[in-house]
């Protein structure tokens, strides 16, 4: 019987997701997300994402919307940003992939703050890949110190967001990563060095 349920549930929930993203179970909450993605944002299902970012009682939910919100053209501006404080890194992580994926050089001065500051090192990471994604000169400093003395994640994240760069600081700096102790970074500048002209 409850087979019979749960996938009448799953049918019902496939041809229309919105109802679905106020469910009582996190699991369905989320599947919701993804068909919502799947099938097109529109104004409701994003007024909704934006009320999980904030609303929902649960972190992979919160992540989830937030992260889902960066395939969207507008109406999330204050859901990320209220999410930034999140106390789950999951959430905050979404929410700078959204920033990048969204291309939002306004969210630059909090992707600088989230990629130096010592904490969560996905969350750096993506913050990292997103002021990469944005591209703004801004950001170039901070990746300049961050290729040279940051965790080794973070250094090869670096190293791949300072290719956007037109900077005569870009160069030296992915050669010297290319000499990185770490086989990750090094590889990561490796192949940068390698696909440019000489």
């Amino acid at each position: 019987m409850a087979r019979d349920t749960d996938r009448e549930t799953l049918v019902r929930l496939l041809d229309d997701p919105l109802p679905f993203l106020g469910h009582g179970d996190a699991a369905v909450r989320r599947l919701a997300i993804s068909v919502c993605v799947a099938s097109g944002l529109n104004d409701d299902s994003v007024a909704e994402l934006c009320r999980l970012v904030t609303d929902d009682d649960d972190g992979a939910v919160r992540a989830m919307a937030a992260e889902a919100l960066g395939g969207t053209d507008g109406g999330w501006e204050s859901a990320l940003m209220l999410g930034r404080d999140d106390d789950d890194p999951r959430v905050v992580e979404a929410i700078a992939t959204a920033y990048g994926e969204l291309c939002d050089a306004s969210a630059v001065p909090w992707l600088i703050e989230l990629a130096s500051t010592e904490g969560d090192r996905a969350a750096r990471e993506a913050a990292v890949a997103a002021l990469g994604s944005i591209g703004d000169d801004g950001a170039l400093p901070t990746l300049l110190e961050l290729v040279a003395a940051a965790p080794p994640q973070v250094r090869r994240r670096a190293v791949v967001a300072l290719t956007v760069f037109d900077d005569p600081a870009v160069e030296p700096a992915i050669h010297a990563a290319a000499e990185d102790r770490n086989p990750s970074v090094r590889e990561a500048a490796e192949m940068i060095v390698g696909r440019q002209p000489t």
